[in-house]
Formats: C-alpha cells, structure tokens, sequence
C-alpha cells in the first residue's frame, strides 16, 4: 500500500529546521488527549520526515473519519469539471422520485454548493433525524427534515449534507466514490489500495468511513497546495481548487480557534491555511504560505492541542527562501530520521518485568499462571462482567496451544475474532479473516490485562481477564462511532 509517488529529502535541505520537527513530535508524544499513529510532512513537494508508532505501519490502511470529506468533495470537483452536475443545481433535482414528497420550500431550494458548504440551512446535525424518518435511505430523510433558515445563511456540521453530495456523484457517474476517483484521483496519485464504508441503501457514506494509508492524505494535501495540477497534468480545476478551499459560510460559534475560521467545500479555514480533519486526530493540514502539507492519524481526543502543537513547533521551522539556501544540517536530519524510524505506542500499562512473564492458561483451571505446565488445548473462558463499553462481546478465550503459542478470542454471537498474545510488546494478527489486531499483555495478582488495537482504525480497547471468577470487562478508549462488530472493525474490502 506503500507508494514512491511522493519524493523524499531531508528537512535541511528543504530549508527545514529538523529540530522542529522533533519538538512537535515531542509535543505530540506527551500532551494529555493525544495519541499519534502517524506523520508525513511535505515541503516544496518532498517528503522531509515520515514515520508510523508501531503497531501502525506506512503499508497499512486507517480509518479517516471526517477526513473522508474532502475526498468526497474532490469527487464532486471532478463531476462538476466533467459536466455531470452543477454546484447550482438543487438537490432535489437530482432525486425527482422525491419531488411529490419534499414539499418545504428551504428543502426544495437547497443546491450542491450549500450541502458542500455545511449551510443547508439547517442549525444542528441532523442524522439521527433523517435516519429516524428514513432508517435506509438518509438522503429522503434529509430532505423530510425541513431546515431551520433560508440554505446558504447557517453553519451546521451535518453529516448528511455531505452524504447527499456524495450520493449525488453516486447517482450522475454510475459509480462508486471509490471507483469514479480511482482513475481520476487515486491512480494518479499513487494511492494504493482503499476501502470505503457503506450505509444500509448500499451507498458509501462519503461523510465518514473512508480508510487509506497515510500516503493517500498527503498526496491529496499535496494536490491542492499545487492547485489540482500533478505531474504536468491538471486533474482538478484550479477554479474548483480555489473554491473549495475558501470560506462560504461563517462558523465563529466553534468553540476552538481553528474550527472556527469559515468553512470551505468540505475543509476547514483555520489560524494558518487549511485542512481536511476527522474525528480521534485524522488530519490533512495545508499551508500555501509555507509550501508545506502536513499528514497525520492518530487517536486525539484533542485535537486542537495538535494543531496548537504544529503551530507552535513546525511553524518557526520552516525557514523562508528557496531549497538550498541553507547550509544542510546532516547531524539534525539523521537523528530526527533515526527518532521516526523507530516510534512505537507504550504497551498495556502493567506491572514489573517479572509479573509481565508470558501469558498462558494454566491447564483445567479458569486462571492464567505461568507456574503451570503449558500445553492446554482446552481454552479458558471468561464471561462478561457489568460496565462493558462493547455489549455484544459475552465471552472471551485465552488458549494455550501445544505449540506455545497463546491466542485471546473475542466472541461476539456467532462472529470470532483470535489474536495472537505475548507479553507487553505489540505482536499483530492479521489472517485476512477478521479485523487485523496488535495486542499487548501484562498480568498482575489475578488479573490479565490486554489491550486490543485495531490497526486500521484509530481505536484500542482496554481487556481485563479476571482469573479469580473468570469474568472480564472490556472498555474503549475512544469509543468507534459507527458501532460495528469487532471483527468488522477494518478496512472494507470487495
């Protein structure tokens, strides 16, 4: 899923300070309600430092969240481009089964560019509405869901505006989001593999559910610093570029100062250039006055801490005048390339060297004890206990096989998911048949403590095995928002 598209440098010889660089990095490792996954940062187009905190890696794909947004929205700049819609087109012209029932005049009104802007007129999010109207088809919902002002007037992040936008480039091409940007967008970018979430009427959501390695957000940065054009060829218009990275509608209710800057076509305006963002620290930052594309993914529950952390560290490192003009700083740049080569997440917290021994079931007994001859082929079963984040996971095995080798599986009604086990560094599960995991192990008195992620999603969710009554509990760190079973936590494929 790796590319070359992209060309590597050194930040010195981009005129970047690597020390800067490292200070952000820093920034990001220890403020409280930030987890980072990854960075690339670009300059003058050339990768100047990468780097991916195992278990995540540059080969795998992560979930996007909002940051799927601004791909949607490129997708509509090339069906605009193409002639297959209009931004002044209402949006209930592109669903004439829908004419006799929309009779609100703000819904009929509403047009593409105000579902672009976030300004359908409505003032709060209306999911959960439109899929109360319509549990299938969100886009019927929506236009049942009267607006509360005149479209194009108010600013509300609202998920089916974008849902709408995407359903209509759906609906004009024939296609799939994935399958019409795959030679228009993808393909040229050296984007590799892709998977999108779909919703019950068989769309993909566009809002959301997008996964794409880390490469996919900074190429998509890098077109827009270049104004649509790659490699010589212009693939977005510059007209569509300029106009979807601008603000159409004020937004200064957010509450953080770089959420409330405007809003553009599926990006945000922010204190310095702009940005495609999602939930838990997805971030597409791009700064025109610098030359720069900054790419992240993490699991942030503050996410404006990041972008004051870029703000204060990445900002003053970016030295003015052409590539070259200053003496390079091979010191600086091997050590900060060394640093990214080998960044890794803590493990489960635990306790001492010797307590964290290998993790196996003791043979006949409901408990885990190293003290015991290994070898069982009869899994442990733990049952849940009260207070568990995922409801529908009942039962959970540890299985010590004859090999050695321990494995955790998650039982939720007939679905199974198994995860290899070790103690406290990560070791990743990935045999293609359920969600891949990396899983981290650590044992105090009674209790055998995991901590499960889901590398291609944000997510970790924090296992405690109570030996003593063979219970468990099971607690997210930051809960997924689409719910979906464990083993369907991953990139869709097919």
């Amino acid at each position: 899923m790796t590319s070359t598209t992209l060309p590597r440098s050194t930040p010195s010889a981009q005129n970047v300070d690597a020390s800067g660089i490292a200070a952000f990095v820093d920034a990001l490792e220890t403020t409280a309600g930030v987890e980072p996954h990854s960075i690339m940062l670009l300059r003058h187009g050339q990768v100047v430092a990468e780097g991916w905190w195992a278990p995540y890696s540059a080969d795998r794909a992560h979930l996007l969240y909002s940051l799927s947004k601004s791909f949607t929205s490129s997708a509509v700049g090339f069906a605009v481009a193409e002639g297959l819609m209009r931004l002044d087109d209402t949006v209930l012209g592109h669903f004439p089964e829908l004419d006799a029932e929309v009779t609100d005049p703000r819904s009929r009104s509403m047009r593409v560019r105000h579902v672009l802007a976030m300004a359908s007129g409505h003032r709060a999010e209306t999911l959960d509405r439109a899929l109360a109207i319509d549990p299938v088809d969100v886009v019927r919902g929506f236009l049942l869901t009267p607006p509360d002002d005149e479209p194009g007037t108010v600013f509300a992040y609202n998920q089916p505006c974008t849902f709408t936008a995407g359903a209509i480039v759906q609906r004009v091409t024939g296609q799939s989001l994935t399958d019409y940007l795959r030679p228009r967008l993808l393909d040229p970018l050296g984007i590799g593999e892709v998977g999108w979430q779909r919703d019950a009427s068989g769309r993909e959501l566009g809002f959301s559910g997008l996964h794409a390695a880390t490469h996919a957000i900074a190429a998509l940065g890098q077109l827009y610093l270049q104004q649509g054009e790659w490699r010589g060829e212009q693939l977005l218009p510059r007209e569509w570029v300029a106009d979807a990275t601008r603000s159409h509608v004020a937004n200064d209710a957010e509450p953080n100062p770089d959420w409330s800057q405007g809003y553009g076509f599926q990006f945000w305006m922010a204190r310095h250039g702009y940005r495609g963002d999602g939930a838990y620290g997805q971030f597409c930052v791009v700064l025109p006055e610098h030359d720069v594309v900054l790419a992240l993914t993490g699991q942030s529950l503050d996410m404006q801490a990041v972008m004051d952390a870029a703000w204060a560290h990445l900002l003053p490192a970016f030295g003015a005048g052409a590539p070259g003009d200053v003496a390079p700083d091979g010191t600086a740049d091997a050590a900060l390339a060394a640093r990214l080569a080998d960044l890794a997440l803590p493990g489960v917290a635990g306790p001492t060297e010797h307590d964290a021994a290998p993790v196996r079931p003791a043979a006949g007994e409901a408990r885990v004890d190293d003290q015991h001859s290994p070898g069982t082929e009869r899994p442990v079963a733990f049952t849940a206990a009260d207070g568990n984040d995922q409801p529908g996971l009942t039962v959970v095995e540890l299985h010590a096989a004859a090999d050695a080798t321990t494995t955790l599986t998650l039982v939720e009604g007939d679905a199974r998911l198994v995860a290899r086990v070790e103690a406290e560094d990560w070791v990743v599960t990935d045999d293609g048949a359920g969600a891949p995991v990396a899983t981290s192990a650590t044992r105090s008195a009674d209790l055998l403590h995991v901590d499960v992620v889901f590398v291609e999603t944000p997510h970790r969710l924090h296992l405690t095995l109570d030996e003593a009554d063979a219970t468990f509990t099971a607690l997210w760190e930051t809960q997924p928002l689409h719910a979906p079973p464990l083993a369907q936590l991953r990139m869709p494929r097919g």
